[in-house]
Formats: structure tokens, C-alpha cells, sequence
């Protein structure tokens, strides 16, 4: 489980206690250095290095970063706020040691995410990992609510031989076909051991409909981890790959035309051992409770989008009739739905039943995109919001009127129309707060600006090595 505290300049109790055993550990298996990881505002994982010997002084004091990283593009041009992108001021990263791993795929590294704070000892207003936590830890405190989360994570293998900014699919044969999977199958089976090593539980891992695509899917586990886990099993896809002389994209759209790479979110609502969404007296086995907040992510999909997919990419990704989930309907296992109900199969109910979000893709900051439909959901559930009907088959086939009469609606097409939705939202930018809700619409309209005039072809390439 993530550390659920603030860091504080000095070091975190417990993080004091374990650092000088655990940084002797990390020396006698051969750890040289350790990276120290967060998400920026545009998707991108960004780092700093220390040797493994600075360790303890950087869980006692933190690792200077410049703030300017919360308007960066995913191009690293900089855009600005009222208070942020300036060359000013300086952030510590504090490392969390709970989720310190050391990398099986990287020989000589550990990783660890971080958290900001500010010189002076506070919250760093734009740490996307602190709001998450911040909303976590209120959820138990107001509604005595706990979470299960997991993002699936889909991504494109390619040749590492192919030219400059290509890429070449590195397997060939049917979607989900064997084919592919016993041509990756040296590949695919490291993937698996690196899992093992670093404690990350797989449920599954398989290839997928597009060209090279595989998806891996790993256990739920509250949602600073699973944040966390879905940066980590990036980072650990890309090691693995190299050194088998592949190339690896999470974009949300490889190519203009086809399938993209989604990073659907899995979200259940538990109180204490159990779970809302299953066992409950209304639809589908869910409680009263789980309605309402399954009701709060759907109303808010629109401004969602915002955080979700939040590259010029996403929108060639974001398309009806491909299971990307493009409108505002739910249904129980209907992949064409922006919110699909999982019940779980007869026996599991219990343990599995969970929402998926769908129009999700690995663009997103993964502590964003959580935090955000977290507290959509609880709006929900604090107004005990209605959840529709539910739809069944695709959308796409309803006319006007029954679209309207159903309350089925498109999600935003472009960029810029998300970011209008995302503006008009009181709900998700009072929970960012004004500081992260600023860097969200900046970041987002820089991203929109820098792609104008591009043809899809072109975002589509644009985009294809950044995530």
C-alpha cells in the first residue's frame, strides 16, 4: 500500500526508520542508482537519479525539481499559468519507500515515485500524486469509503530496427491470435518474470487488436498504488523491450486510422470488507451508494475527458464502433459504453464486481485520471444522483431523438471542446483546486495549439514516442 502521509522536510517517520536497512540491502544486491518518478501535467513521466547511497539524505530533505514541469508539453515547449511555468522557485520530491522496487529489467536501478512539496514544508498545489491522496484519504474520512483500482496498460511493439520515428509492427498474425503471441513469446515471458520479481501481480497478458499490440492487466490495489503501478509496469514494458531490441509506444493512436492503445480505469467503492457494487438490492447486485456514484463519473464524462485523454492523440483514438467507449451511456459488460459495469462472474461477484471507465488512454497523468473520476463519483453519491438506464449494443445506431431521450450523448470530438467542458465543470475543478484545475486547461490548450494545421497523419506521428 502507498504511504498515505505528507512528506515533511526531515523525512517521514516511518521512512527514517526503514532507510538505512533498506539502502544496505539495495548496496549488497547490486543497486548503483534509483529513479525517482512523477507524472507531469501532460502525461510524461518525468525523473531525477540518485546514487543509492543518497537515499537517506533524500528521504530526509528531498531532490531540488524545478515546478516549471507542471506546464510543460508532451514536446517540451512550456506554456503558463498565473503561477506556474516560470523559471522561478524550486520543489523537493520525496521518495515513497513503500512502493520502492528494485527494477528486474533495469540491472543496477531501483524506482520510486515521489511526492512534492515546496521548500517551506507545504503541499505543492500542482502534485498530481498529493491530490489523489488528498481525495483518498477524504473519501474514508467524509463517507467512510475505501477503493479497489487497477488501469489496464495497452501498448504497440515495434521493430527496434525500423527508421527514425517509424514504426513496424515486431509481430504480424489476428487480433488476440496465437500467432503473435508465440512470436513475442521470449519477450512476453521476461515481461512475466520482471512482474514476478517486482511484486506485480498480473491477471492477465495477451495480444491485442491492433498492429503489435499486447495488454497486460495487473490486480487492483488502492489508488495512490495503483497510480504508481501503472507508471512502474510502463517503465518496466520499455526496459524488457530494449533489451530485446524492440521499441515500444503508449500513445493513444500509433497510426491516424485503426485501434489505439486505451489505459481503461477499474474502480470499486468498498466499505470496510465489502463491496458497493455487488450483494446490493438494485441493478446488477449494486447497493444504493454504488448507483449514485457510478451516476456521478457518467455525468461528468464529458469534462472528464479533459484528464482522460488529454493529448491532440487521444481524439483519433476516441472513435464510436471501436470499443473506446465515445458515449455517455452505462451498461453491464457493454464495451461500447463510457462506463461499463463489471459484475464478476457467479461466485466472484464479491471481489470483482467494479466500474470501468473507458475512454481512458496512457496519455493521462494516472494520478489525474483516478483522483478526477474518484470525485465525480462522490459528487454522485453525496447529491444521490440517479443512474439512467442502461443502454445495450452501440450508440452509435440511436438516432437524434432517441440519443437525446436516453440521455446518450458524444463525448467531446477535439481537444479544445474538452477543455470547454472541463472549464464548465465546478465539481472537478473545485477538487483539483486552482492551482492543478489552471495547469490542466494551459497544458491542454498548448497540446491543441501546437498540433494546429497538423493532419492526423502528422498528430498521430507527433505523438507516437512521447508516452
Amino acid at each position: 500500500m502507498a504511504t498515505l502521509a505528507d512528506p515533511v522536510p526531515g523525512g517521514r517517520p516511518e521512512d527514517l526508520r526503514r532507510v538505512a536497512g533498506l539502502t544496505a540491502d539495495l548496496a549488497a544486491r547490486g543497486v548503483r542508482g534509483i529513479v525517482l518518478a512523477y507524472v507531469d501535467t501532460a502525461g510524461v513521466c518525468r525523473v531525477k537519479t540518485i546514487p543509492t547511497a543518497r537515499l537517506e539524505a533524500a528521504v530526509s530533505w528531498g531532490v531540488g525539481m524545478s515546478p516549471v514541469f507542471d506546464t510543460f508539453l508532451a514536446g517540451d515547449s512550456i506554456v503558463t499559468t498565473d503561477v506556474l511555468g516560470s523559471p522561478d522557485g524550486d520543489l523537493r520530491l520525496y521518495p515513497d519507500l513503500a512502493q520502492l522496487v528494485t527494477l528486474a529489467g533495469q540491472p543496477g536501478w531501483a524506482w520510486a515515485p515521489v511526492d512534492r512539496i515546496t521548500q517551506e514544508g507545504a503541499r505543492h498545489p500542482g502534485c498530481a500524486r498529493t491530490f489523489l491522496r488528498r481525495t483518498v484519504t477524504e473519501a474514508a474520512q467524509r463517507h467512510g469509503l475505501a477503493f479497489k483500482a487497477a488501469i489496464e496498460v495497452e501498448w504497440a511493439v515495434g521493430l527496434g530496427s525500423a527508421p527514425a520515428g517509424e514504426f513496424v509492427p515486431a509481430v504480424s498474425g489476428p487480433a488476440y491470435g496465437a500467432t503473435r503471441q508465440v512470436e513475442l513469446s521470449d519477450y512476453a515471458a521476461d515481461l512475466l518474470a520482471a512482474f514476478a520479481a517486482q511484486d506485480v501481480p498480473v491477471d492477465q497478458l495477451h495480444p491485442e487488436y491492433a498492429a503489435g499490440q499486447f495488454e497486460v492487466s495487473a490486480g487492483a490495489v488502492d489508488p495512490v498504488a495503483a497510480a504508481d503501478r501503472s507508471v512502474l509496469v510502463r517503465q518496466t514494458i520499455r526496459a524488457v523491450a530494449q533489451r530485446h531490441g524492440l521499441r515500444v509506444s503508449f500513445a493513444p493512436a500509433v497510426f491516424a486510422e485503426g485501434v489505439g492503445n486505451g489505459g481503461h480505469l477499474h474502480l470499486s467503492c468498498w466499505r470496510g470488507d465489502t463491496n458497493l457494487h455487488a450483494g446490493g438490492e438494485r441493478r446488477y447486485g449494486m447497493t444504493p451508494e454504488a448507483e449514485s456514484f457510478a451516476a456521478g463519473i457518467l455525468a461528468r464524462l464529458p469534462a472528464l475527458t479533459a484528464v482522460t485523454a488529454p493529448s491532440p492523440a487521444s481524439y483519433l483514438r476516441l472513435k464510436p464502433s471501436q470499443w473506446a467507449g465515445v458515449f455517455t451511456g452505462w451498461g453491464r459488460e457493454t464495451r461500447e459504453a463510457g462506463l461499463r459495469l463489471v459484475t464478476g462472474t457467479a461466485g466472484r461477484q464479491a471481489q470483482d464486481a467494479n466500474l470501468e471507465v473507458k475512454p481512458v488512454d496512457l496519455a493521462a497523468n494516472p494520478y489525474l485520471a483516478l483522483g478526477c473520476v474518484i470525485a465525480a463519483g462522490l459528487d454522485g453519491l453525496a447529491s444521490s444522483r440517479a443512474l439512467p438506464e442502461e443502454i445495450t449494443g452501440d450508440p452509435a445506431r440511436y438516432g437524434e431523438d432517441e440519443a437525446a431521450t436516453r440521455g446518450v450523448r458524444r463525448l467531446p470530438r477535439s481537444l479544445p471542446q474538452s477543455v470547454e467542458e472541463f472549464r464548465a465543470d465546478e465539481v472537478l475543478r473545485a477538487a483539483l483546486g486552482p492551482v492543478l484545475a489552471d495547469a490542466v486547461t494551459a497544458v491542454r490548450l498548448g497540446e491543441a495549439a501546437a498540433v494546429e494545421g497538423l493532419d492526423d497523419a502528422q498528430v498521430a506521428a507527433a505523438y507516437r514516442w512521447v508516452y
